[in-house]
């Protein structure tokens, strides 16, 4: 999640409105006011749409948008500033952005170059030593086409082999440092980092090397594994091993699977299972969830079946619930006020491994044994009940209480209430308790992270709640595409014309971010002094830079050529057009029938609006009968 989506889930835009000064109230699933930025006191013609995290004036103003928005207008800052404001506001740190030079970009290709050598040498030490082949081939059960395809080397057991053949190739000592090939001492002396190991590169989700995994050959040799240290390029806790080439399978299954060892991964990939991945060790995190979050919501945790690794299901279950999308689902206090409680909307699974053996031990077992053990894997609220009662003595009211303590905010993570419900009862069986005890359990004690703040009005809750408004996907894609492909938005325009609908234009974006973005590209595209890319990178403001590289990132495997790519732009942007035009005619019937009680004055002007946004469905609903014809 970027900084300003994170900024954006923090704060109620209802809230931020209300405290501007505009009395607001219900209209359906809306709040409509009178508008805080003209004069027009008679008709409530100011909107919000707390699912969307959106504002529109229907009437002098006739302009709309986000929380950003809003602020810029009302406090007359430029996004840079309101972005600051409002991360103040919601408790979020804003990170300086410091652009990556040429310098920085040539010395990290620099870096990386000596790793990609770096497996060269390490595969041709594996080829001179037929034990370790040995080893891989019958022991792990690799076939020389995994062990070519992951790249997996050998480090001899020397403490300068390493040192001296880049050093005869012209990379510094510091090159090799930097890189994590080498290590010092505290008395300067310098020497090979891995020494009698299997080597494993990591690869980012790109494909780039990153750093190496290790491997002990000698049982005796701690540890077990051996990662590369944090360097510029290499961060454990923002890799997952094997993503590089799960990203397709992944989409392709809707289904990632998890599991803790290198090899595990390579094994399960040759047996055909490729959307699996492994973390840099056992303890998952925020960002390594994240990555996975660009392809697939459902998650099978298939970790090792000793204790460090039922372990780090536990450990992942607070990275697991923070890095997912939440969703807002509305409800009433005791005082009748709106909250949005935060769901977590994700499908998190465990698979049990059974007769104590690892994953790549199963699949040289059975591979389809792997196919239904996945198949099974238990929901993760079953999985933690399971694990928390097995050998605990549950007639014990403090083992109880304990187990109780942990599942229950789980449980009140859950997107369904009828999903909680039956929860709670499953969990008020196994403790043989009546549910009505849980509950006030429950009630003793918050199960969702909270923090009281003082508006001056009422007592409040913070929450963090991201809206997943199926909107803000689909222009991030739109927005991506663009950024990457910027030559298309004339193409698009010319398509969009032979419909009889305008050109693209920032009104097509909702969000204050997004709007910005695509003003730089439509400069781009229409100046001819630099190529498009170079302008965009010259031209692009600070503030929404990181966006940009995220939206970039996430579009980076396009496929379909530019004609299938054009069709799927143009049928997109049909589709949020049509979205926004419904939004509106909805929006003022409403208005229509407020008006009319209020005397008509302006019931002319709603009509007239209404019947534009009429027109314009026609428009698009036949533009998008001729699209689906081709």
């Amino acid at each position: 999640m970027s900084t300003i989506d994170e900024i954006k889930s923090r704060i109620d835009i209802v809230d931020l409105v209300s405290e501007a000064g505009v009395k607001l109230r219900h209209a359906g699933k809306n709040y409509t006011g009178f508008c805080p930025f003209h004069d027009n006191k008679h008709t409530p013609a100011f909107v919000i749409w707390p699912e969307s995290g959106t504002w529109r004036c229907f009437g002098q103003c006739n302009e709309g948008g986000d929380i950003f928005k809003f602020v810029m207008k009302r406090e007359g800052l430029d996004f840079k500033d309101a972005l600051q404001k409002l991360a103040l506001r919601a408790g979020v740190e804003l990170k300086e952005y410091q652009r990556e030079t040429p310098e920085i970009k040539e010395a990290y290709d620099h870096l990386r170059k000596l790793l990609e050598d770096a497996v060269v040498y390490y595969r041709t030490q594996l080829f001179n030593n037929r034990d370790i082949l040995t080893y891989l081939r019958e022991k792990r059960g690799l076939t020389d086409a995994s062990i070519e395809t992951f790249g997996l080397g050998f480090a001899p057991n020397s403490y300068d082999n390493a040192m001296k053949f880049f050093t005869q190739r012209g990379y510094s000592e510091q090159d090799l440092l930097d890189v994590g090939l080498l290590t010092e001492r505290e008395d300067t002396k310098r020497y090979d980092k891995f020494r009698n190991r299997i080597m494993i590169p990591i690869r980012d989700e790109q494909g780039r090397m990153a750093g190496f995994g290790a491997r002990i050959v000698d049982p005796n040799d701690i540890p077990k594994f051996l990662n590369s240290p944090e360097t510029p390029i290499f961060s454990k806790g923002r890799i997952l091993y094997g993503l590089d080439r799960a990203r397709k399978p992944i989409r392709a299954a809707d289904q990632a699977v998890i599991v803790e060892g290198y090899l595990d991964v390579i094994a399960l990939h040759q047996a055909g299972y490729e959307n699996v991945v492994s973390p840099m060790g056992t303890a998952l995190t925020e960002d390594q969830l994240r990555l996975l979050k660009r392809s697939t919501r459902r998650i099978v945790l298939a970790l090792d079946p000793d204790a460090a690794g039922q372990k780090a299901v536990l450990r992942g279950l607070d990275a697991a619930r923070s890095a997912m999308d939440r969703e807002g689902e509305l409800g009433f206090d005791a005082r009748g006020l709106l909250k949005n409680e935060a769901r977590l909307q994700a499908d998190l699974r465990v698979a049990t491994m059974p007769d104590d053996l690892d994953p790549d031990e199963i699949v040289a077992r059975d591979k389809e044994e792997w196919k239904k053990l996945i198949e099974n894997a238990k929901p993760i609220v079953t999985h933690v009940m399971d694990s928390l009662a097995a050998g605990q003595n549950l007639n014990d009211p403090k083992v109880k209480n304990q187990i109780a303590a942990q599942v229950l905010p789980l449980i009140e993570d859950l997107p369904s209430p009828m999903e909680r419900d039956t929860y709670r009862q499953t969990l008020a069986r196994m403790l043989r308790v009546n549910e009505g005890a849980l509950m006030s359990t429950q009630a003793a004690g918050p199960v969702l992270r909270r923090r009281p703040r003082e508006t001056g009005q009422r007592p409040q809750v913070e929450m963090t709640v991201v809206a997943v408004n199926p909107r803000l996907k689909i222009e991030s894609y739109c927005l991506g595409v663009l950024l990457r492909k910027p030559e298309l938005l004339y193409r698009l325009d010319r398509k969009l014309e032979e419909f009889g609908l305008s050109p693209l234009a920032v009104e097509d974006f909702e969000y204050t971010d997004h709007q910005l973005l695509f003003g730089v590209v439509r400069l781009a595209v229409q100046q001819d002094e630099k190529e498009h890319q170079n302008f965009m990178v010259s031209h692009l403001p600070e503030a929404v830079d990181a966006l940009s590289k995220e939206l970039l990132a996430q579009t980076e495997t396009l496929e379909p050529a530019d004609d299938k790519l054009l069709d799927e732009l143009l049928a997109r942007f049909l589709d949020l057009r049509r979205a926004h035009a419904m939004l509106n005619v909805n929006q003022l019937r409403f208005l229509q029938e407020d008006e009319q009680q209020q005397g008509g004055a302006n019931l002319k002007m709603y009509q007239q609006q209404a019947i534009q946004f009429t027109r314009l469905l026609h428009s698009l609903d036949q533009a998008k009968r001729k699209l689906s014809r081709r």
